[in-house]
């Protein structure tokens, strides 16, 4: 083994992806979006961009040679995964309504095939009668009398609610879509066993938030948890451990675990993977949960249930020293698999690992503009609020100046309930290619620090979630390391709210705020979420915005379009016409309030943009929005 790891950490000769780097090699797509090698490791599906335009490519592993490439457009792709070894399935979003059913407008995931054989692609679930072509969760692949089958999570509507329903489609014969299962009423999922047979179901009212867990025994439903026992909806994630069991992600009290029910009795698992469980890992054969990714503090790591497949992955990462190295995609006997390693001094990069050859080749970088000389330092900071609670997070420096008296951006994350994560992150690197430093806080509120430190944010929105912000400008002051005097807020979702309430309720610490998709009338986001989400969205949001109800005044009090009056600062509100999660109403209402205070604002709509900022000609045209009102307000020097 000794010798194993020695020809690892030597022999992995790695070509650095090398081009210019102006702005827009930040702000464009990422060149590289998915990879996917074949289940034989033959070949390799990738999804490439080039301004706008997205293609779809396969190439053999052996030359690099094209197979195939299919231009795609503008398409949104969220998955790609391979259905034996000539058919490749490519799962795409649109924002849209769904016609004739009582809906909201949102953003749906349709699936297609493409043969490879045939040079085709055809769409899946199309031939559905009494349903929609819409799947709910990405599609699955089975191994069934050795040939691949396509097991698709869609919808039909024997009643006037829509049931999630299962499909299985035979792609390499009929492509008919079979009905294998109909769920109840308010049916939300679906999960198959390893043959591609329903196992559990979960359904969800969106009118009273009630749900419940049902396993398939002896060809009859039975319910296994419900409410009593839980309190905030479960979700169905696929196979346990074993490949036998449903496994499924529970919250109680804040506190995130994974569970594994059995399908013999129900009796429900110890919890495992607690709270730190950032992202999971499943075997290609068996389909079971093969691992998980572990974030604590600043380390991220995959942890896995299988010792060889511990020993493999520990040897792999050691030939990357430094690096974030995630996996992407591997061949059924896990002896080749794509990895993505992101460098501190690099940025991120797509290779091909073999375990055989003990070779790995680089497949593309992910953002190929972008030199080592590009990408800046990013330094893990730790310091406490004003109240004593310890807070972290990262501050990326501008590259070629001294740490030292640096002009400021702070770009808090959205959700609240996420968190920043140590790595590359496009939009922090390319506001300090502009000459400033970027601070990143894992606030109070945020997820991946335990429950006291998540429900500390309750009801604090505008308020500490607000003062942890400028706790670390004056803690960066205090060092020495920025001009408190040259500081501005930038941030997307509640990033962008939290850039709003710096304009409104925490006065004397920026020259200027922008706010990218950011709520400015809790109000009318809470209605709007119960409307689209149902009531466990609506439960969800007051409880973080700490109101007790829809109408309750304390949502007025932390709503920063009701005190425009009180900005002294310029404002820039970017937001896309098609965000289905936070609307466009909200930054309509704060650019209202502000010229009706004779305020100082700018207002972008970025024409078929959705709240993930998906489209390349958008995102960039955000990021020069916000880079020219940062020079233009607070000037780098």
């Amino acid at each position: 083994m000794a010798r194993f790891l020695w020809v690892l950490a030597l022999g992995w000769l790695l070509a650095a992806p090398c081009a210019a780097a102006p702005l827009e090699a930040y702000g464009r797509l990422p060149t590289i979006e998915a990879v996917e090698i074949s289940p034989d490791g033959a070949m390799l599906a990738s999804i490439v961009t080039a301004g706008e335009q997205r293609t779809f490519r396969v190439t053999r592993v052996a030359d690099g040679s094209l197979v195939v490439a299919a231009v795609l457009g503008d398409a949104k792709i969220r998955d790609l995964r391979w259905a034996g070894l000539d058919h490749v399935l490519i799962t795409r979003s649109v924002t849209s309504y769904i016609n004739g059913v009582m809906a909201p407008r949102g953003e749906y995931f349709l699936a297609v095939d493409f043969d490879l054989k045939a040079r085709r692609t055809r769409n899946l679930l199309s031939d559905v009668k009494g349903g929609l072509n819409i799947v709910a969760r990405y599609p699955e692949v089975r191994l069934i009398d050795g040939r691949p089958m396509v097991i698709l999570t869609g919808f039909t509507f024997p009643s006037q609610k829509g049931r999630a329903t299962v499909f299985r489609v035979d792609i390499e014969k009929s492509f008919n879509s079979k009905l294998i299962e109909t769920g109840v009423d308010d049916a939300v999922d679906l999960v198959v066993d390893a043959q591609g047979q329903p196992l559990a179901q979960m359904s969800l009212s969106r009118t009273t938030g009630r749900w419940a867990i049902r396993l398939k025994q002896n060809s009859r439903w039975r319910e296994v948890a419900r409410p009593a026992t839980l309190t905030e909806p479960p979700d169905l994630m696929g196979l346990g451990r074993d490949g036998r069991k449903v496994l499924v992600s529970i919250t109680e009290s804040g506190r995130v675990s994974l569970v594994e029910i059995s399908p013999e009795d129900g009796t429900v698992s110890a919890p495992f993977a607690t709270d730190d469980a950032d992202g999971l890992l499943w075997n290609p054969s068996t389909y079971a949960l093969q691992g998980y990714v572990s974030l604590k503090g600043d380390e991220s790591r995959a942890v896995f249930f299988e010792p060889a497949a511990e020993k493999v992955w520990r040897a792999v990462t050691k030939a990357f020293p430094g690096q974030g190295v995630q996996r992407v995609s591997m061949t059924e006997n896990g002896r080749q698999f794509v990895i993505l390693a992101d460098s501190p001094t690099e940025g991120p990069a797509y290779a091909l690992v073999d375990l055989q050859t003990k070779h790995a080749t680089w497949i593309g970088a992910q953002y190929a503009g972008l030199l080592p000389k590009d990408i800046s330092e990013v330094r893990p900071i730790r310091y406490k609020a004003a109240d004593g609670l310890e807070l972290s997070g990262y501050l990326t420096l501008p590259p070629g100046r001294a740490a030292k008296g640096l002009p400021l951006v702070v770009l808090p994350h959205g959700g609240p309930a996420v968190r920043d994560r140590p790595g590359f992150d496009w939009w922090a690197q390319a506001l300090a290619s502009r000459g400033y430093a970027v601070l990143q806080v894992n606030y109070r509120g945020s997820d991946g620090f335990g429950w006291p430190f998540l429900s500390a944010g309750f009801g604090q929105w505008g308020r500490k979630m607000q003062t942890d912000l400028s706790d670390g400008v004056r803690h960066l002051a205090a060092e020495g390391l920025i001009d408190p005097k040259r500081v501005c807020i930038v941030g997307g979702s509640y990033g962008g709210y939290a850039a709003l309430a710096g304009a409104t309720f925490d006065r004397g610490v920026y020259r200027c705020a922008a706010s990218i998709a950011g709520p400015a009338d809790l109000r009318k986001l809470v209605v709007f979420s119960r409307q689209t989400g149902g009531v466990v969205a609506q439960r969800y949001w007051l409880r973080f915005m700490g109101a007790k109800t829809m109408s309750d005044p304390g949502l007025g009090e932390i709503s920063p379009s009701e005190h425009a009056d009180a900005v002294d600062i310029p404002i820039l509100l970017v937001h896309g016409r098609d965000d289905t999660v936070v609307p466009l109403q909200q930054s309509q209402i704060m650019a209202d309030a502000l010229k009706k205070a004779g305020k100082p604002y700018e207002l972008v709509v970025m024409k078929g943009e959705d709240h993930w900022l998906t489209r390349g000609e958008t995102r960039l045209q955000m990021l020069q929005a916000v880079a020219g009102f940062l020079e233009r307000n607070n000037p780098p020097g």
